[in-house]
């Protein structure tokens, strides 16, 4: 399965923030919606991401600034993104090497979507189960 179909699925909403959004207010968008990471974007045009981990270490080296902070001065620059053609293995890789739990989708520069990482293991294990149940199917001698 490419990640094209999987975002079709899912869907291609994603919570952003511009970079000069304040972090307060970037963390009720966490708490509001329910998510782990806000995307730091432009125009459509990824410039970084501010996740659950950037505010903790925050607030563990220096809490006094959170009420001042700007998104960008606590976001990950160096964001790592997946295209809608990557497979879902690629993808599980790429997190699990690299120990992130949120990948924009980018396509053609623009953001396409958003995958966690329990959006990857969720439809891994779906595939798995089908191939799982075609395979005995199989064995058993049905035939559909």
């Amino acid at each position: 399965m490419k990640i094209r179909n999987l975002l079709e699925q899912k869907g291609s909403e994603v919570v952003t923030v511009p970079p000069y959004f304040p972090l307060q207010d970037a963390l009720k968008l966490l708490v509001e919606h329910n998510i782990g990471s806000v995307v730091v974007s432009e125009d459509r045009v990824v410039q970084g991401i501010l996740t659950e981990r950037d505010v903790l270490r925050l607030a563990a080296q220096d809490p006094a600034r959170m009420p001042t902070l700007k998104a960008e001065e606590v976001m990950t620059r160096d964001v790592i993104v997946g295209v809608p053609d990557d497979s879902l293995e690629y993808v599980m890789e790429i997190m699990t090497r690299n120990r992130i739990r949120h990948l924009p989708i980018v396509d053609d520069g623009w953001m396409a979507g958003i995958l966690s990482i329990g959006d990857v293991v969720n439809a891994l294990r779906t595939k798995t189960e089908a191939e799982n149940r075609h395979m005995r199917d199989y064995i058993q001698g049905k035939v559909y």
